[in-house]
Order: C-alpha cells, then sequence, then structure tokens
C-alpha cells in the first residue's frame, strides 16, 4: 500500500453493523474538508468497546462496507482488522497503516463525536496521537470544544471538526428496525438493504 504520491490518508474505522448514509457522509464531508485520498473504511474484527453486543459475523460487515463504497473512487475497504486475532484496538491498526505508507503522509482517523469524547480512554492514546489527527464528525451546531473541555486543550493540534447532517441515522436503529419488520429505504444504500434481507440479517 505504500505510495510516496499521497499525502493525506483517512481512515473510518468501525463496527459498520450495518454501514449506512451516516458512515458515508461523514466520510465525505471529511474527505473533502480535508482533501484526504483515499479514505480507507476499517471495519473492526471484534470491536473491544462492544464486549457484550453480538456483533454480526466479519464477513457479512465486510462485503457490505464493500457495496456501500464501491461507487466511489475515493473510498476503500481494508480488511487490516479483520485478518488481525483478537480485539481490534485503533493503535495496532494505526501502526500498521502508518508502516504501509510513506513517512511524509499524513493520517486522519475520522469517527463520531462521541467517541472522540472516549478518547481518553483508548488504549495508548498518546502513541495514537502522535500517529494520527482525529476528525470529528458532529451535528451541525454541535460545539465539540465545549464537551471535550481539557481534550481539546491538549491536543488542540491534533482534534479537528466536521458538520454532518446526516449523523442522525444510526446502525442501532436500523437493526432495531430490521427486527420489527419497518422500513429501512433511504437511511442506507440500496445495496446493502438487499444484503440484509437477502442474507437475513437482524431478524429475531
Amino acid at each position: 500500500m505504500t505510495n510516496g504520491a499521497l499525502k493525506r490518508v483517512g481512515i473510518m474505522g468501525g463496527t459498520f453493523d450495518p454501514i449506512h448514509y451516516g458512515h458515508l457522509v461523514a466520510a465525505e464531508a471529511a474527505r473533502v474538508a480535508f482533501q484526504l485520498e483515499p479514505v480507507l473504511f476499517v471495519p473492526n474484527r471484534l470491536p473491544p468497546h462492544k464486549k457484550d453486543y453480538p456483533v454480526t459475523e466479519a464477513k457479512h460487515r465486510y462485503l457490505m462496507t464493500v457495496l456501500a463504497t464501491i461507487t466511489n473512487p475515493h473510498f476503500e475497504v481494508s480488511r487490516v482488522e479483520l485478518d488481525r486475532e483478537g480485539y481490534s484496538y485503533t493503535i495496532d491498526t494505526l501502526r500498521e497503516l502508518r508502516a504501509s505508507f510513506d513517512p511524509t503522509v499524513d493520517l486522519y482517523f475520522i469517527s463520531g463525536a462521541d467517541a472522540i469524547l472516549d478518547l481518553l480512554s483508548w488504549k495508548d492514546v498518546d502513541e495514537l496521537l502522535s500517529l494520527c489527527y482525529f476528525i470529528a464528525a458532529t451535528r451541525p451546531g454541535y460545539k465539540l470544544n465545549v464537551e471535550l473541555g481539557h481534550l481539546t486543550q491538549r491536543y488542540a493540534s491534533k482534534v479537528f471538526t466536521v458538520e454532518v447532517p446526516a449523523l442522525a441515522i444510526s446502525s442501532t436503529d436500523i437493526r432495531r428496525r430490521v427486527k420489527e419488520g419497518k422500513p429501512i429505504k433511504y437511511l442506507l444504500p440500496e445495496s446493502v438493504e438487499n444484503y440484509i434481507y437477502k442474507h437475513n440479517l437482524y431478524r429475531p
């Protein structure tokens, strides 16, 4: 994956159970605002923050992510966490990705503002912030600096924000709607919707 021509690479990590338009809009907004090329979508294998939650089989989440991103030439899907045993810690992924790119390339990790609020609890947070910048996707009008407080004071040059109108959509709500037989059309790409029904995902 080493490419000396690249300068800024986006990394969109997540469980993607399922991937939806909120993820895609956030990634595209960050890509344009920070001139990222490409944005790598990195599905978790075993998310450490969801140890008590039965995550859908990795192959389904990977294929749904591929289907959702395939029409955007600036998006790619990485198996870096799926092919690594054990829990998917962001620090391990960034170490691996950092080694795969030219040293001049800057990495930008894209995540929701709620996740960024927990940043200090992430494994090896100081090394994490030395390896990449963070882009917090927020709702319009959301004052991340107020919420983060001392975190932005300490890491003001490493944490940025981008406003994303579609963040009201959530994977949790989509799974609930499928379980209850409610429509999910227009919450996620049609190809992902069809995949969910074809493979009978999220049913009781």
